[in-house]
């Protein structure tokens, strides 16, 4: 039997079709992508756990750490109140997830006090490193926008100087056929931006 392809150091089949990198970087950034389709299948704590020690080891501005992750899994009491959250067109998908997240960041600076503009940009960097290390597990991981953050901050009970900033959904693959028709379509790793676009050397230049 044939090994199985490391999505570290090769591109798998669906983003090998897909997605054509014009420059020489690892595999594993390129194979990184949000697919909806899950199985419903529990994650294992392993796991979970490994993503956020992949999460934990992220650049930090002082070594401040802004992030925070806050979840539940699909057996949890918590599961429904975190389902609940969503906006309707993600809960459809959404409700076969292994386990959801709620991203916060701290605000302000552990030195003192004061607050810190680089939080988001920090916690972002340990979302990468999470998504990164689920992709090497062959995990689903798709960051979501749409859902009530005050609820959310309510929900988690979080403290005043945390911010909200995201919702990941976490789980195992699914065939993209268990999607709402309206979906399926969609179930593709997506291009990006031409280098051009968004990268210049001096002076920012915006053609739109």
């Amino acid at each position: 039997m044939a090994a199985e392809r490391s999505p570290l150091t090769e591109f798998t089949p669906e983003v090998a079709e897909h997605r054509d990198p014009d420059h020489d970087v690892a595999p594993v950034f390129v194979n990184r992508w949000s697919p909806r389709a899950m199985t419903g299948e529990p994650v294992a704590e392993a796991d979970l756990l490994a993503l956020f020690e992949a999460a934990r080891w992220a650049p930090s501005s002082r070594n401040n750490q802004h992030w925070r992750f806050v979840y539940a899994e699909r057996d949890d009491e918590a599961w429904e109140s975190y389902l609940d959250l969503l906006a309707e067109g993600n809960r459809t998908w959404a409700a076969d997830a292994g386990a959801l997240l709620v991203v916060v960041s701290k605000t302000t600076s552990d030195y003192n006090g004061e607050p810190v503009g680089s939080h988001s940009f920090d916690t972002g960097a340990a979302w990468q490193n999470l998504a990164l290390e689920a992709t090497r597990r062959r995990l689903a991981t798709h960051p979501i926008g749409g859902f009530d953050h005050e609820a959310a901050a309510e929900l988690v009970d979080l403290p005043d100087e945390f911010e909200v900033e995201a919702m990941v959904a976490v789980g195992h693959r699914a065939d993209p056929e268990t999607l709402p028709e309206d979906l399926r379509d969609r179930e593709v790793p997506k291009g990006r931006r031409p280098l051009d676009e968004i990268v210049f050397e001096g002076r920012f230049e915006d053609e739109e």
